[in-house]
């Protein structure tokens, strides 16, 4: 991999999929014999197969499922799509209504956080960022006081998805 394992990690956070395109192409060959083989599925059928995994992958990533990236990632997709397998998963199968609603409402309410609150949210929860490193990013004089604004900043978003008030804006500080 041409990429750290952290950064490709940030760049999938952000909605950037080339990585797993990447991957899929130069894997899907090699995951086709496998599947064949352990699976008796055809290459069309080990290719979906893949795909879905990979977009499994994706949205483990995205709602932070996944903080961390396997190190040996080829293993950990293979191990995805067996338990998919195991569990009889369809392919291609959409999130449920509900949880699809759930996340609009999360996203709806985000965005009425001030912009503090959303950089500081983004930093711990997107990017990985530990206090130290949040509490330089945003100006904090130290870690616990980061610490203080996310769990400030966390409390708003909560209060929001409960409530649905206007907009909260402001500094966090």
């Amino acid at each position: 991999m041409s990429a750290p394992l952290a950064e490709t990690l940030t760049q999938l956070r952000v909605g950037n999929q080339k990585f797993l395109i990447d991957f899929y192409q130069r894997s899907r060959h090699l995951f086709a014999r496998w599947a064949q083989r352990k699976h008796r599925l055809s290459a069309p059928q080990a290719h979906e197969l893949l795909q879905d995994t990979l977009l499994d992958l994706y949205d483990q990533v995205v709602d932070g499922r996944l903080t961390l990236m396997p190190t040996d990632l080829r293993a950990h997709l293979y191990g995805m799509a067996q338990q998919r397998l195991a569990a009889h998963v369809p392919a291609h199968q959409p999130l449920p209504a509900a949880e699809t609603s759930r996340r609009q409402h999360l996203l709806a309410q985000f965005s009425q956080l001030g912009t503090d609150c959303q950089q500081v949210l983004t930093y711990f929860y997107f990017r990985g960022y530990n206090f130290d490193k949040m509490g330089a990013k945003m100006g904090f004089p130290n870690a616990t006081v980061a610490r203080r604004q996310k769990s400030t900043c966390l409390r708003k978003l909560h209060e929001l998805m409960r409530a649905g008030h206007e907009p909260i804006t402001g500094s966090v500080v």
